[in-house]
């Protein structure tokens, strides 16, 4: 084994490929209206249908985890699926990006047609189902994408990971934002994303080609072997445990906002704050693993997320600014997580699982899977400790106690964990 800084895989092949041939913005484009699909739905939709439709947030908790559960089955399904689309990815993929707008339409712009709980849960369904597929086709791609990149997978997770993280900014603002101009700022929002998901799938149509090497058609990796590499399944522990964290806070954020800093109306603000710190830290992140290596970049970032976290138990209501700062540097340190653990896993998914479906659908499987975990846990715990949620809500001391230590000092204790699972991994883990 070489001892030199790693970059997260092995140097990419150049080609003569002129630079605009490369369309590496499509892959900003797609990414952003993926993550708009992700992250934002959990910080949203449960308070949105509370507060609009009055469901608790028990129940909404419950229908997140079951959806969960369904992809315990679902995700690595998806990704044997999509192995095998051949020539058929092109138009698998624009199926999948209709049913995922159509499906924010009806979350936010359509009035249930039914009880609310059950069209929450049907709309979720149809949202989730197809960003699943959608997301594992497209990191699948990537894997034979970056085979001809110079810089390879770092090179491409910038864009993808960039365009993602400014997709999440812009998911978490524009409700906020439209609010100040419309009555009904989730229709509108769901309206624009239904429009920008449509140009995506326009973007990427040249892009989507059936994965090979060397002119010839690669076969399909079984899931047990790829389970069966000590590296992805480090690596697959590593991701779950280390997005957690950001599940916990980001399931409870609004909440926090509104109700311990009482400064409802900032929640947009600094949700995008947060997000567009990670995203302009993104390509720093990269430059720097580049140079030093993934596992120290990382290991210094997940460090510096815990310090910087470790001052929110501290604030009380008025307290935005120094919270403003905190979501500056933990946005920061999110870049980095965001930005090169994907890298690692696209990297270790080229070498021994070049079409990469089925070790995708594991990866997604393990993102989603802390976000539903996170509010099946900590909602229905609110909600026993008598939270309300809706502005102005006169919430007892315990609650707000509690719902302190759920956003501040879990998170930080589980940044621990992730932190001493990295240090303890092999001297190799970035070159096996």
């Amino acid at each position: 084994m070489s001892s030199a800084p790693v970059t997260a895989e092995p140097r990419a092949r150049a080609t003569g490929a002129a630079a605009p041939a490369q369309r590496l913005w499509a892959y900003g484009l797609y990414g952003a209206v993926l993550s708009g699909a992700g992250l934002p739905i959990y910080i949203f939709a449960p308070k949105y249908y509370a507060d609009t439709y009055g469901v608790s947030l028990t129940a909404l908790a419950a229908v997140l985890f079951v959806l969960r559960l369904v992809d315990v089955v679902q995700d690595p399904a998806l990704g044997w699926v999509s192995e095998r689309l051949g020539t058929w990815r092109r138009r698998a993929t624009a199926a999948g990006g209709l049913v995922l707008a159509a499906a924010m339409l009806c979350l936010f712009a359509a009035p249930p047609a039914f009880d609310p709980v059950w069209w929450f849960a049907l709309s979720l369904t149809g949202l989730f189902s197809a960003f699943s597929f959608l997301s594992i086709t497209f990191y699948a791609q990537g894997v034979e994408k970056a085979r001809s990149l110079p810089g390879g997978h770092l090179r491409l997770a910038g864009w993808r990971e960039g365009g993602s993280l400014l997709g999440v900014c812009l998911a978490a603002v524009a409700p906020t934002v439209l609010a100040l101009w419309l009555a009904s700022p989730y229709a509108a929002f769901a309206v624009g994303f239904a429009t920008v998901t449509l140009l995506a799938i326009l973007a990427m149509v040249p892009e989507w080609t059936t994965a090979s090497r060397a002119g010839t058609i690669e076969k399909p990796v079984p899931l047990r072997t790829i389970l069966g590499d000590a590296v992805t399944r480090r690596l697959l522990i590593l991701a779950l445990v280390n997005a957690t964290p950001l599940a916990v806070s980001s399931t409870l954020f609004l909440y926090y906002v509104e109700s311990v800093l009482q400064a409802p109306g900032l929640e947009g603000g600094l949700l995008v704050l947060f997000f567009l710190s990670a995203a302009a830290s993104a390509p720093l992140w990269s430059w720097m693993a580049g140079r030093v290596g993934a596992r120290k970049v990382l290991l210094g970032a997940m460090i510096l997320a815990v310090l910087s976290f470790a001052a929110v138990p501290l604030l009380g209501p008025g307290d935005t600014v120094p919270f403003a700062v905190i979501c500056l540097i933990s946005g920061a340190t999110i870049g980095a997580d965001l930005t090169l653990l994907p890298a690692l896993f696209a990297a270790r998914m080229a070498r021994i699982a070049p079409r990469g479906g089925q070790g995708f659908g594991l990866w997604a499987f393990a993102q989603k899977f802390t976000l539903a975990f996170a509010a099946a846990l900590l909602l229905p715990a609110l909600e026993l400790a008598g939270f309300e949620s809706r502005a102005g809500a006169d919430n007892p001391d315990g609650a707000l106690r509690l719902l302190t230590y759920l956003y501040a000092i879990l998170p930080c204790g589980l940044k621990l964990l992730a932190i001493g699972l990295l240090v303890f991994q092999p001297a190799t883990f970035e070159e096996d």
